[in-house]
């Protein structure tokens, strides 16, 4: 039977991916997949994370952008490790 990915990333330029499963907990190896090609990689999560929340690709520190379908989605406001949860808490919108 073929693993499901936890984590999908839509383009290689994005920083971060979006939990597709439900309860995902920190500590989670996680295989994520590239949708634009199909390639995978693994990635551990380094909080619990709610189906729909974004997670960090890379290390993100404040005043970072936030990319996502290969685009701006919004200005990192603290520091995230790489792993880590990506949400309001830390990150927020640019349109306001």
């Amino acid at each position: 039977m073929a693993e499901i990915p936890q984590l999908l990333v839509h383009e290689h330029d994005d920083n971060v991916g979006v939990v597709v499963v439900e309860g995902l907990t920190a500590g989670t190896d996680m295989l994520c997949c590239v949708t634009h090609d199909n390639s995978t990689f693994r990635l551990t999560s380094q909080a619990d994370v709610p189906i729909g929340h974004k997670v960090a690709l890379k290390d993100l520190k404040s005043g970072d952008t936030a990319v996502k379908y290969g685009e701006d989605i919004g200005k990192i406001v603290a520091d995230i490790e790489k792993g880590g949860h990506v949400h309001t808490h830390n990150c927020k919108t640019k349109r306001w």
